[in-house]
């Protein structure tokens, strides 16, 4: 193998050893505290990267976890919706931000009120 071969392979393996790295950092439990109408509540966000992106499932307040949909990660960039539902109406919410280490910071807009940051940390 000549040293251009080499390194092509060497930058290959760096950048899939990175990519691994990202997807394996956003897979677990995620918790935020949230501030809402009944005080502050804790919401809890299981995440797991796979092949074709992110899954997982959003819990908090009085109702049970709700899948996520439509889950994508690019290196630290995520996003994904979450669909409710409420007296008959369904509501999307779309979930979009980074993560940095055991912290992830993603903006929440749809839903009943406006876009709303919130931080979650990996526990």
């Amino acid at each position: 193998m000549n040293k251009t071969s080499m390194s092509r392979w060497t930058i290959a393996l760096a950048a899939l050893t990175l990519w691994t790295s990202f997807a394996a950092d956003i897979d677990g439990k995620w918790t935020a505290q949230i501030e809402g109408r009944r005080g502050t509540q804790t919401e809890v966000l299981m995440l797991k990267a796979t092949d074709n992106g992110l899954t997982g499932s959003l819990q908090g307040g009085q109702r049970g976890p709700v899948e996520i949909s439509n889950g994508a990660i690019d290196g630290a960039n995520i996003s994904f919706n979450v669909v409710r539902e409420f007296q008959g109406n369904k509501i999307t919410q779309e979930y979009k931000g980074t993560v940095s280490g055991n912290e992830l910071k993603l903006t929440v807009s749809g839903g009943r009120r406006g876009p709303a940051e919130v931080t979650y940390k990996k526990e």
